[in-house]
């Protein structure tokens, strides 16, 4: 049986090692995705990426986004212009 693959791209700026959140976060996805018997790919993209209108294009290539928890982020602008984005792209949208 093929498994549909879902992408998931997490607005945030990744660090596993000072804040355990990211990486449950990844658990997380992953153990749903199993459950669900679906491959993920999970992509996190810098805050800072989102300035530009080339950075916010790469959200709608996603199946679904995920303004990350757990740290603040690097560039404020940013992550509220990928908000912003999202619900205008209608994207499945999930902020913690």
């Amino acid at each position: 049986m093929m498994q549909k693959e879902v992408s998931i791209g997490i607005i945030g700026d990744f660090n596993p090692g000072k804040y355990a959140s990211h990486k449950a976060t990844n658990e997380a996805l992953q153990h749903a995705a199993d459950s669900l018997s679906l491959r993920t790919c999970i992509i996190w993209m810098p805050t800072e990426s989102f300035i530009s209108e080339d950075g916010l294009k790469k959200l709608e290539l996603f199946d679904s986004l995920w303004a990350s928890s757990g740290s603040p982020y690097t560039s404020m602008e940013g992550a509220l212009n990928a908000i912003n984005r999202a619900r205008l792209v209608d994207k499945p949208f999930l902020a913690t």
